[in-house]
């Protein structure tokens, strides 16, 4: 079992950066795969980026790629998400999730942050 714990959301405008964090405690954080999700009012939860149990490898979907960096730090049980340029579109609910490295889905969730973008 694995307890998440977001924050860092909060209110900003339209190209100003902000850096999320999750904070993971149960078992070994290097045993999971981390992702963040975001779900905007009326929209269905979508992926935004991932990373690796060893954060070697990253994944990042299209509309955040260039803007948004996953990063984690193992000996912390934390895994960020970095985001720059922020557009009103980005405005959700962001999510942490962690995958055991032998399953096909998400695991275990956080409860969520908001953030929001003014233009």
């Amino acid at each position: 079992q694995v307890q998440l714990t977001e924050s860092g959301g909060g209110l900003v405008q339209a190209g100003d950066s902000l850096g999320l964090v999750c904070v993971a405690s149960g078992r070994t954080f290097t045993h999971y795969f981390m992702g963040w999700f975001r779900q905007a009012p009326g929209k269905e939860r979508e992926f935004v980026a991932s990373i690796s149990d060893n954060g070697a490898s990253t994944y990042y979907a299209g509309s955040v790629k260039g803007r948004f960096t996953i990063s984690r730090d193992n000996a912390k049980n934390t895994v960020y998400l970095q985001m720059n340029s922020l557009k009103p579109e980005d405005t959700a609910v962001y999510y942490c999730a962690a995958m055991e490295l032998m399953s096909s889905h998400y695991n275990y969730w956080g409860q969520g942050t908001q953030v929001t973008v003014s233009s």
